[in-house]
């Protein structure tokens, strides 16, 4: 019996829309043969929601949730950005995550990292993020790459990815993420934060981007950051501004922060958004 037949006979009714529920979902990936993510994509298609995106559908549509599934999205930086990206974007539904980290769990990350716990200090943050995603929403592919992310393997290690999110802790490497998601021609989403604040900003190819904050010479290695420091709520609120710009591009719904630099300030109360030129 094929996969269609399966999904009609299995989905339930739940008031105007039908469900399928994760036990469901994974019975049907086994009997057919099939991926999680391939059984949750058909029953969209037939307007059959997997119980998991109830609460996503009201934002994203159903057309959104689909588009979702299909997609890929880079995260380079799996730490206290990118673990709170990647839990938000593997949450919503988008199908396929490229992770990309050289680094390893250290003591100082316990304060703001949502995937650093005391038992998986010391492993890779790359690796570490691959095995959360896979607790979250098993629908989602991750492909995991634990190494440092260079202006000569990024080219490589963003390939088949339609949007990047930086979550880079030195400005540099920011800097050669944006080159090279440019000369990939896809957007990048990035997100920096030092104490109480934090800015988001979305950079199509060819914008001035980074440059219109950093300048146009050399630049530090890091931010005020370094005297700031770093406390665990700011993290969590620049990181669910980068996944709504992520969500937004990808489903084609909202004004994304093009040209446009968000800058939170969690201390005084106040947000602002400055025009880039």
């Amino acid at each position: 019996m094929d996969l269609t037949m399966r999904l009609e006979q299995m989905a339930r009714p739940a008031g105007d829309i039908r469900l399928l529920s994760l036990a469901d979902t994974h019975a049907l990936a086994r009997e057919c043969g099939t991926s999680v993510r391939e059984v949750e994509m058909a029953a969209l298609t037939m307007r059959i929601l997997p119980a998991r995106y109830v609460r996503n559908l009201g934002t994203v549509g159903w057309d959104g949730q689909l588009r979702l599934l299909q997609a890929t999205v880079a995260v380079v930086g799996c730490g206290g950005l990118g673990g709170w990206i990647i839990e938000g974007l593997a949450r919503m539904g988008v199908g396929h995550l490229i992770l990309v980290d050289c680094d390893a769990f250290e003591e100082n990350n316990l304060n703001r990292q949502l995937l650093c716990t005391e038992e998986t200090l010391g492993r890779s943050k790359a690796l570490a993020a691959r095995d959360r995603v896979a607790l979250v929403n098993s629908a989602v592919q991750v492909t995991a790459h634990p190494v440092l992310a260079t202006a000569e393997n990024l080219p490589t290690l963003l390939a088949g990815a339609e949007i990047v999110a930086d979550a880079l802790d030195t400005i540099p490497l920011r800097l050669t993420l944006q080159e090279a998601s440019a000369a990939l021609g896809i957007p990048m989403v990035h997100g920096a934060i030092a104490g109480y604040v934090g800015q988001v900003t979305t950079v199509f190819p060819g914008d001035t981007g980074l440059r219109a904050i950093y300048g146009a010479g050399a630049v530090p290695e890091r931010g005020i950051e370094s005297r700031w420091g770093n406390p665990a709520a700011t993290p969590m609120m620049v990181a669910a501004w980068q996944v709504q710009e992520v969500i937004k591009f990808l489903t084609g719904r909202g004004e994304l922060l093009r040209h446009r630099l968000l800058y939170l300030d969690a201390e005084s109360g106040q947000v602002e958004v400055f025009a880039l030129a």
